[in-house]
């Protein structure tokens, strides 16, 4: 079992989930800068090299690809060339390698973010987030889990999407939400938040490998959500309203004028289910 990204964040959670319930015969921490974790092996590769991939790979059954940026403060062409040269080396040294297994993990916000958004989503909802920014960078993730398994029937590759990522130091649109003195409303919408912790997502990530679930995507998310009246009881956090014309236009200006990293269209992901 060979996981990228393992030094930090929800690769960290997952290798040592691994290594704790000892179900796998070696645990591979693929990573440019491996930790003392006990009872992983490190293999030290750059994911967008796929000759160094191949290698790292060799004997492994399966493999989760966790090194993903999403943070908002990264560069955009150094994030997205991470994102999307990275997975498709994954994708090739995988098969590559012989590897039986891909996981890639992105997120339930590929589904998008809208007021007619029907909740809960069904697990096939179609993809319609807007093809920019993070979001955007997840979504060409998708499609390349989709072409790969057409041009590598041997290589099995199953999709993991999260909703709303907490926990294991996670720095997202969202996570900064709540990190605000206030919590934003678009007027005359309700908002329902569902969020996943690492610690739960590592455990649907295990047992995806052990093809305990047959679909090729697979959601993961707490049971039932949140309304914005328990949010604000939960957080002690007040909602400021304001209409969506002025949050989404005032959104743009301040992304165009630089002052903000994220485009418009993600702030859908704080307003909207």
């Amino acid at each position: 079992m060979a996981v990228t990204g393992a030094a930090r964040g929800l690769g960290e959670v997952l290798v040592e989930r691994l290594v704790r319930r000892g179900e796998c015969h070696a645990v591979v921490g693929v990573d440019l800068d491996p930790t003392a974790a006990e009872g992983v092996r490190w293999r030290e590769a750059d994911v967008r090299d796929v000759a160094a991939l191949t290698a790292a790979f060799a004997g492994v059954d399966a493999v989760v690809h966790l090194a993903v940026s999403t943070s908002p403060d990264a560069e955009p062409e150094a994030r997205s060339d991470l994102n999307r040269r990275g997975t498709a080396a994954v994708i090739e040294a995988a098969a590559g390698a012989g590897v039986a297994h891909l996981v890639v993990v992105t997120s339930a916000a590929v589904c998008g973010a809208a007021p007619d958004n029907p909740v809960p989503l069904d697990d096939d909802a179609p993809l319609r987030a807007a093809p920019e920014g993070v979001v955007g960078e997840l979504l060409h993730l998708e499609q390349l889990a989709a072409d790969a398994r057409d041009e590598h029937p041997a290589l099995r590759v199953t999709v993991v999407r999260p909703a709303a990522l907490v926990g294991a130091g996670v720095d997202s649109l969202v996570t900064r939400h709540f990190a605000s003195p206030r919590l934003l409303s678009v007027r005359g919408t309700s908002m329902r938040w569902q969020f996943a912790h690492a610690d739960d997502v590592a455990a649907a990530i295990v047992v995806v490998l052990a093809g305990a679930v047959p679909h090729d995507e697979v959601s993961v998310g707490c049971e039932g959500w949140l309304s914005e009246h328990e949010v604000e009881q939960l957080t002690g956090l007040r909602t400021v309203q304001v209409p969506a014309a002025v949050a989404f236009s005032t959104a743009d200006r301040l992304h165009r004028a630089g002052v903000t990293p994220s485009p418009a269209s993600e702030m859908s992901f704080v307003v909207y289910p």
